[in-house]
């Protein structure tokens, strides 16, 4: 048996659902499975994560993951919640892709999620067709290995309450300078409500956080917006 797959619990797993904002869309970042087996005989794509080692805390294991696949040293990370159904491995095309990529037999396994929220730029926005993760606009995922299409849902339901009692965590996504309307297309994507220009402007816009800039859109083809920044 491999030495490497030994030291793996086979029965705990951390999976993170990494969230950002590319000006237009909330994204997941999603995991490129290898060629362990043949493509067709499993779902190809995942969330970011793997099985805990046998002498790891769980916090480290997914910082680890994410900074692995964002280069982000110090990204926003929070424990969201466990996963234990017996039928997540019920579907034998992902038990063979795991079985084949740990060289053990596998039974149950209860994964611990983890939430975080980043910025995507050119570190963090790799080329999808040649690279291990890709960036996926969440209102159109294909489907995921194991539960993982229920784990995201979960997780932006999560975000959701968050969000309403501490706004400012939205900014994580932001880019360093943003328009009123790129707040507002994040917000309503992570409500899943469409939101009233006006109303919007008014009870968002004018927080003591957000500072106007002297900076406007450049070669639009529509009226130039103006730049905004967060002060934390």
């Amino acid at each position: 048996m491999d030495q490497d797959a030994l030291n793996f619990d086979p029965h705990v797993s951390v999976d993170c659902v990494i969230l950002g904002f590319d000006g237009e869309s909330l994204q997941v970042l999603l995991s490129r499975r290898g060629n362990e087996v043949p493509e067709e005989q499993y779902n190809n794509l995942k969330l970011p994560g793997r099985l805990l080692h046998t002498d790891e805390d769980l916090d480290e294991a997914a910082l680890d993951i994410i900074t692995s696949v964002t280069g982000k040293h110090h990204p926003l990370v929070k424990q969201f919640r466990a996963y234990g159904s017996p039928s997540r491995t019920s579907n034998p095309k992902d038990v063979l892709w795991l079985e084949n990529a740990i060289k053990q037999k596998i039974g149950r396994i209860v994964t611990i999620s983890y939430l975080s929220l980043m910025r995507i730029n050119s570190r963090t926005a790799r080329p999808k067709d040649n690279d291990a993760q890709l960036w996926y606009p969440v209102q159109d995922l294909p489907s995921l290995a194991f539960d993982h299409n229920q784990i995201i849902q979960d997780t932006l339901n999560e975000l959701y309450r968050m969000a309403g009692q501490q706004p400012q965590m939205l900014f994580e996504m932001m880019p360093a300078k943003f328009t009123a309307a790129q707040l507002r297309r994040l917000h309503e994507q992570v409500s899943g409500k469409t939101l009233d220009v006006r109303n919007f402007a008014k009870l968002v816009m004018n927080k003591p956080y957000i500072i106007p800039l002297n900076e406007w859109e450049q070669n639009v083809s529509h009226r130039a917006a103006r730049f905004y920044r967060f002060k934390p």
